[in-house]
C-alpha cells in the first residue's frame, strides 16, 4: 500500500501541477488542458475505488469483530473531517479570490485605459500620416502639368526635399513609371498599390495606411493622383512611404496587442471563471481522497501494532506468554510494545517458575498421596471450621462412611449423618482449644453396627500459618487388642488349665476311695447319701477336666499339618456322624473341593460349629441346620445357617473373644478354638445373623496353587 500511496501521490502532484498551468489562454499546455483533465479524473475514480475497497475491507473486519477495525474506520473519519472542512474553506476563499481577481482585470478604467493608449498611438501615426500626406500633396504638385521627363528627374530631389523614405509614381494599371528611394545595395523596389488602392485613386480619392511590413517594420504609405504632362495625359499615382519611428511603432504595436489579448480575455471571462472553478474542485477531489487514503494508511499504521498487542493479549489470556512483537518505532507505540514484550518475558518466566513449583509441589503431593494411600491408618485434615479438607483411602475404609458424604458438613454435624462416629468425634472436638503442636492420644470404641472396634486416635492442632487446622491419625487396633486379649486369655488358660488339673485327680481318687472304703460301713441311708456325693464330686471333676482340656486347646498352639485333601468328603464324614438328627441338612457338591489343611483340626471345627448349632435350635418349634459348601473363585466357602435365636448384638462383635458366651454351660471358647484353627489355614471366618431369626457362620479357605 505504501508504494501504491507514494506512486499516486507523486501522479496526482504532477497532473494538478500540468491542471494548474495549462487553465487559461496563455499557457503553452491550454491546448492540452481536456487531456489533463480527464486524466486527473481517472486518477480520482482510482482513489475512489481504492476507498471503497478498504471500506469494504474495514466492514468485512467490523463484521468478523477484528480488533483495531473500528479505531481504523473512527480515525479514518477523523482524517476526513480534518481534510474536508478546511478543504472546503479554502476551495470557497479560493473561488471568491480568483473571481473577485478575474472581475479586476476587466475593469472600465483598465479598458479605457488601453483604448486611449491605442488612440495616442494611433493620432501619433495619424500626425505622421497627415505630414506624409501634406509632402505627397507637395510632390503632387510639382508633377502636375511638368513634363513626364522632367517630373521624373524631379523625384530624387523631392525625396530628398522632403526628407521621405520612398517616392513612386504607377500609372492607372498600377505599373512602376519611376522612383526615388534610400539608396542602398539591398533596396527593395517600391510596393505596388493594389486594385481597391487604384480604384479609390482613380475616383480621386486619396489613400493613407499604416502597415506592418515583413523585414521592415510599420511603413506609413500615402497615394495621391497626379496629373503630369505627356503619357496621353493620363492619370497617374503618387505613392510615398516613410517608415514609422521604431519607438512609436513599438509602442503603438504593443498596446494593439494588449487591446487584443484583453478584449480576447473579456470575452473568454465566464469561460476562464468556470475553468478555475473545475480546476479547483477537482483539485479539492483528489486532495481530500489522497488524504482519505492517506487516512486508511496512517489508519493501519497506528491500528496494526495496536491490533498485534491486542492479539498478543488475546494469545496471554489463553496462556500463550511467548509472544513477542518487534518494535518499528520509538515512539509511545514502541514504547507499548516493549513494556508488552517486557510483561509477557516476565509472565513466562513466572509461569515456568510456577510450574516449577507446580511440578514441585505435585511431586511432593503425589508422594504424600502414595504414602496416604498406602497407609494402613486413617487420615483426616480439617480447617479451622472444622471442615473436612483431605482425607485417604484408609480412613473411609476403617470409618465405614462415605468421606464425602461428611466431606459437605463440618465435623460436629457428622454424629448426625453416622451416630457410629460420635465416640471419635467427641474426642477430637475436647481437643478442640488445644494450642497448635499440642498433640494429644486416645483409644476409641466405636458404637452401632461396629460395636467392639477400638480406634487409636492421635490429633495435633497446626499452626496459625496454616489457617488453625486439625490433624488427625487414626488406626483400627481391633484386632490388634483382640489379640493382646486372645494372649492375655491363653497365658490364664493356660495357667488355669496347670492349676485345676493338677487338684482333679487326687480329688476324683479320694471321691472314689471314700465310696470304696465306707459303702459297706455306713448304713444305708448314709451309704446312699455317700454315694450321691461321691458321684457328685466325680461328675464335676469330669467337668472340670473337660474345662481344662477346653483351657489347654485355647492355650497351645494347634500344630497344623496342611495337605491336600477334599473338603467335600471331610464334611462327608462328619455329617454321618449327625444323620439321627433330622434338622441337620447339607448342600455339597459332586465334584471334589480340594483345599490344602489339617483333616484333624479341620474336623474338630465342623463338630465345634454343628454342636453349637444344635445347641441354638433346641428351643426351636422346627430346629432347622442348613450347612453348604461351594467353590467361590480362588477359594472354598462354607456355610452354616440355623434358626436359632442368633448372636445377641451385644455378643455379636465380640463372638470370637474367649468367654465370651450366652449358653450357660459353655465355656465360651469354641469359636475362639475355631477362629484360630482356621487363620492358621490362613482363612477367614465371620459371623452374622439371618432373618427373621437365626445365625450364620461363614469359613473361607484358600484352594491349593496349581
Amino acid at each position: 500500500m505504501r508504494v501504491w500511496l507514494a506512486s499516486t501521490a507523486l501522479l496526482g502532484l504532477i497532473l494538478l501541477y500540468l491542471l494548474a498551468i495549462s487553465t487559461g489562454n496563455t499557457s503553452r499546455l491550454a491546448e492540452y488542458y481536456w487531456e489533463i483533465f480527464s486524466l486527473t479524473s481517472l486518477l480520482t475514480v482510482g482513489l475512489i475505488g481504492f476507498i471503497g475497497r478498504q471500506l469494504w475491507q474495514i466492514r468485512q473486519k467490523i463484521q468478523a469483530k477484528v480488533f483495531g477495525a473500528k479505531l481504523t474506520l473512527r480515525m479514518v473519519a477523523m482524517f476526513a473531517l480534518v481534510a474536508i472542512l478546511p478543504g472546503i474553506l479554502m476551495f470557497t476563499v479560493s473561488v471568491q479570490f480568483l473571481t473577485k481577481s478575474i472581475e479586476s482585470w476587466f475593469d472600465v478604467r483598465v479598458e479605457a485605459g488601453l483604448d486611449r493608449g491605442l488612440s495616442l498611438g494611433r493620432n501619433a501615426l495619424d500626425y505622421l500620416l497627415t505630414d506624409l500626406d501634406y509632402k505627397a500633396q507637395q510632390v503632387a504638385r510639382e508633377l502636375n502639368g511638368a513634363p513626364a521627363l522632367s517630373a521624373t528627374l524631379k523625384l530624387p530631389a523631392l525625396r530628398n526635399q522632403l526628407g521621405v523614405h520612398e517616392i513612386a509614381v504607377f500609372d492607372r494599371h498600377g505599373q512602376l513609371i519611376a522612383a526615388a528611394g534610400e539608396p542602398g545595395a539591398g533596396a527593395e523596389p517600391p510596393q505596388a498599390p493594389s486594385r481597391e488602392v487604384l480604384e479609390r485613386i482613380a475616383n480621386g480619392q486619396p489613400f493613407r495606411t499604416t502597415e506592418t511590413l515583413a523585414g521592415r517594420g510599420m511603413v506609413l504609405r500615402v497615394a495621391l493622383p497626379a496629373y503630369p504632362l505627356g503619357f496621353n495625359n493620363e492619370r497617374l499615382t503618387v505613392q510615398l512611404s516613410q517608415p514609422a519611428p521604431r519607438q512609436i511603432a513599438e509602442d503603438a504595436e504593443l498596446v494593439d496587442a494588449t487591446r487584443s489579448e484583453y478584449r480576447q480575455l473579456a470575452l473568454s471571462r465566464e469561460g476562464l471563471k468556470r475553468f478555475y472553478r473545475l480546476t479547483l474542485a477537482l483539485t479539492l477531489v483528489v486532495t481530500l481522497l489522497g488524504a482519505v487514503s492517506l487516512g486508511f494508511y496512517l489508519s493501519d499504521r497506528l491500528s496494526a501494532p495496536l491490533g498485534a498487542l491486542a492479539d498478543g493479549t488475546r494469545a496471554v489470556t489463553q496462556g500463550d506468554y511467548s509472544r513477542q512483537h518487534p518494535i518499528y518505532s520509538r515512539d509511545e507505540l514502541g514504547v507499548l510494545t516493549a513494556m508488552f514484550n517486557r510483561m509477557t518475558k516476565q509472565l513466562a518466566e513466572a509461569r515456568a517458575q510456577t510450574d516449577a513449583s507446580r511440578a514441585e509441589l505435585e511431586a511432593n503431593n503425589a508422594y504424600l498421596e502414595s504414602i496416604l494411600v498406602n497407609l494402613s491408618a486413617g487420615v483426616v485434615a480439617f480447617d479451622g471450621h472444622w471442615r473436612l479438607t483431605a482425607a485417604n483411602v484408609s480412613a473411609e475404609r476403617i470409618l465405614g462412611v462415605g468421606i464425602d458424604e461428611l466431606a459437605e458438613h463440618p465435623l460436629p454435624d457428622w454424629p448426625r449423618l453416622a451416630p457410629r462416629l460420635s465416640p471419635l468425634v467427641d474426642a477430637t472436638l475436647a481437643h478442640a482449644d488445644d494450642a497448635p503442636g499440642d498433640d494429644w492420644q486416645a483409644e476409641v470404641a466405636m458404637e452401632g453396627e461396629r460395636l467392639g472396634q477400638t480406634l487409636l486416635a492421635r490429633g495435633v492442632r497446626l499452626p496459625e500459618k496454616t489457617g488453625h487446622g486439625f490433624v488427625m491419625v487414626f488406626d483400627d487396633i481391633t484386632d490388634l487388642s483382640r489379640a493382646q486379649r486372645d494372649a492375655a486369655w491363653g497365658e490364664v488358660a493356660k495357667r488355669l488349665a496347670h492349676e485345676i488339673r493338677n487338684p482333679l485327680t487326687p480329688i476324683q481318687l479320694s471321691a472314689e476311695r471314700l465310696q470304696m472304703k465306707l459303702a459297706d460301713k455306713l448304713a444305708p441311708n448314709d451309704a446312699d447319701m455317700l454315694a450321691r456325693a461321691t458321684r457328685t464330686i466325680v461328675e464335676q471333676v469330669n467337668a472340670l477336666k473337660g474345662m481344662v482340656e477346653a483351657f489347654r486347646d485355647y492355650a497351645r498352639a494347634p500344630k497344623t499339618q496342611l495337605a491336600r485333601l477334599d473338603l467335600a468328603h471331610l464334611m462327608r464324614e462328619v455329617l454321618a456322624l449327625y444323620e439321627s438328627n433330622p434338622a441337620v441338612r447339607a448342600s455339597l457338591p459332586a465334584q471334589p473341593l480340594w483345599i490344602a489343611g489339617d483333616a484333624t483340626l479341620l474336623r474338630q471345627v465342623l463338630h465345634n460349629l454343628l454342636v453349637n448349632a444344635q445347641d441354638a435350635v433346641l428351643d426351636a418349634e422346627q430346629p432347622m441346620i442348613h450347612i453348604s459348601a461351594q467353590q467361590e473363585n480362588d477359594a472354598v466357602v462354607i456355610s452354616l445357617e440355623d434358626n436359632g435365636p442368633g448372636f445377641a448384638a451385644e455378643i455379636l462383635p465380640r463372638a470370637f473373644e474367649p468367654y465370651v458366651t450366652s449358653k450357660a454351660k459353655g465355656t465360651g471358647l469354641g469359636l475362639a478354638v475355631v477362629k484360630k484353627i482356621i487363620e492358621e489355614h490362613h482363612g477367614s471366618i465371620t459371623v452374622g445373623n439371618v432373618t427373621p431369626h437365626g445365625a450364620r457362620i461363614c469359613v473361607t479357605l484358600p484352594c491349593p496353587e496349581a
